[in-house]
């Protein structure tokens, strides 16, 4: 395909491919986040693979420009799974299951860490938007274990990874916490009744023309019972194993839901509504919504228009969205300092398409 290319387009992929991550391609080596969290959370809880190298797909108005690398591969895919399980929450919304994001957790989802005093006060809005101050433990994961935890975009952090940070009132305090993250995917189990991945692939993936080679896999302890079946609850990332694995070119599919506003050759999945919901900036941190990172005020990424919003996994992956282009750009392995960059030389080429 990329004998085809623009010598601009060539000039991009050939950047990020000179850019690999520098995590090892094999889990042996220095590879994920665990092993930069203090003890006891240094350590692998779940599953996890050797990756590929960089790979990437890149569509506009829902056209296939190019792909790169190895984009069939299902590698893991870290906090990008924050994304999908917003898409999961918009499902159980357009479902009924969700009929209000403002109302809290406990009321339809009683007796799994959300009915003491504080913990009853956390809203589905403020897990999505990461404000929630949830504090407890996820099978044995304590909240505490991402407390000060520092991310590219937000602001600096006033005390050292993993220490005990005194919790706020939920709705508060912004803060990027995976063990949060990883209770409101508890709480949608709970929500559908079912296991998340077999919603994913009913609501998301097979409207979407996915393959099924992809899988979505939780702790090793994270089992409970629902409706009398033995069930794992799955993270929202991959930051102690486990997670979703999935290639660039599945990727660019669920993408399209963005692009089209939540339609699939004309059908609506998922309502305008809701994906207009996760666009919608935090109050406490405006560079977010819901579990996707915007650019509306040039913060995330300078060299790309301010419409653009992205979904984020360590590692590093990417999925850009830019509405007024309607283009959906999927990387995977790429060093993220150079990530702006090579925003920038795609934007460049892809306009150079859009004006011939």
């Amino acid at each position: 395909m990329q004998n085809d290319l623009s010598q601009a387009m060539k000039d991009a992929i050939r950047f990020s491919t000179d850019h690999e991550t520098f995590w090892d391609r094999s889990v042996k080596g220095a590879w994920g986040v665990h092993p930069n969290d203090p003890p006891p959370w240094n350590k692998l809880l779940g599953p996890v693979h050797d990756r590929g190298p960089v790979s990437g797909a890149i569509s506009v108005d829902g056209r296939v420009l190019t792909t790169w690398g190895e984009p069939d591969r299902a590698d893991l895919t870290f906090s990008i799974a924050k994304t999908y399980l917003a898409l999961l929450a918009g499902v159980a919304h357009d479902r009924g299951l969700l009929p209000d994001v403002n109302e809290p957790v406990h009321v339809r989802v009683p007796g799994i860490g959300f009915d003491d005093e504080h913990n009853a006060q956390v809203t589905w809005a403020q897990l999505l938007q990461q404000t929630s101050e949830w504090t407890g433990e996820y099978f044995g994961l304590s909240d505490q274990a991402d407390h000060y935890r520092a991310v590219t975009f937000g602001t600096p952090p006033n005390g050292k990874k993993g220490d005990l940070r005194p919790v706020q009132t939920p709705g508060t305090y912004w803060e990027y916490n995976d063990v949060r993250i990883n209770q409101l995917s508890l709480a949608l189990l709970y929500l559908f009744g079912r296991p998340l991945p077999d919603v994913f692939r009913e609501a998301i993936m097979r409207p979407a023309g996915a393959s099924e080679n992809w899988q979505w896999v939780g702790y090793d302890n994270a089992w409970v019972e629902i409706n009398g079946q033995r069930v794992q609850s799955v993270p929202g990332g991959t930051h102690w194993g486990g997670g979703l694995s999935i290639s660039a070119n599945d990727q660019l599919k669920v993408a399209q839901f963005f692009v089209n506003e939540g339609t699939i050759d004309g059908r609506q999945v998922i309502s305008r509504e809701w994906i207009a919901r996760m666009q919608t900036p935090c109050k406490l941190a405006a560079y977010y919504g819901y579990l996707v990172w915007l650019n509306h005020e040039g913060r995330v990424f300078p060299s790309v228009p301010a419409s653009s919003y992205f979904a984020i996994g360590a590692g590093s992956s990417f999925m850009w969205i830019e509405p007024e282009r309607k283009m959906a750009v999927i990387v995977r392995w790429l060093n993220s300092a150079h990530a702006d960059e090579f925003f920038g030389l795609v934007l460049k080429a892809v306009d150079e398409i859009l004006t011939r």
